[in-house]
């Protein structure tokens, strides 16, 4: 069965938001995707806490970096998420199996990916004037749901 969703990280450094991000992922049944670096272990306590106990039915895939990701999981459409996207996620029509991608927590995507992906980097819209970012987790939250929303999911079936 495929996913509906697939988040990806690349390079994520706090683990409690991996593990808020998995346990995202396994309420939605979504996949989540890792790309090395990582900067913590995937045993440590933290993840496990903030993952509790569903982190044993999560979809995982671990990815050694990006040219691996991209190989191995042949993703048919990306979407990046950034402060620095100049179009908002709201004007993205997400279709089912859609990869989610987001940077790290402290600087982002590596500066290649700006360039490279720059058509398809898009910002969560924020009216507040003082915060530069949300949470990794909340990012990837807000992100997901608008997408299943838009696919129909939690819809009453007619």
């Amino acid at each position: 069965m495929q996913p509906p969703f697939h988040i990806v990280l690349v390079a994520p450094e706090i683990p409690q938001n991996t593990g808020t991000i998995g346990r995202l992922c396994v309420c939605t049944d979504a996949r989540l995707h890792l790309v090395k670096p990582l900067a913590f272990s995937l045993d440590e306590s933290r993840i496990r806490r903030a993952g509790l106990d569903y982190w044993q039915f999560l979809d995982l895939q671990v990815h050694d970096d990006w040219d691996a990701f991209l190989a191995s999981a042949a993703p048919q459409r990306l979407f990046f998420f950034s402060t620095k996207g100049r179009a908002s996620l709201y004007e993205i029509e997400f279709r089912a199996g859609d990869y989610l991608v987001f940077g790290n927590e402290t600087s982002g995507f590596p500066l290649p990916f700006y360039e490279r992906y720059a058509e398809l980097l898009r910002t969560i819209p924020m009216p507040g004037t003082h915060a530069r970012s949300h949470n990794l987790a909340n990012a990837a939250s807000i992100v997901l749901y608008e997408a299943l929303r838009q696919v129909g999911f939690g819809t009453p079936a007619s």
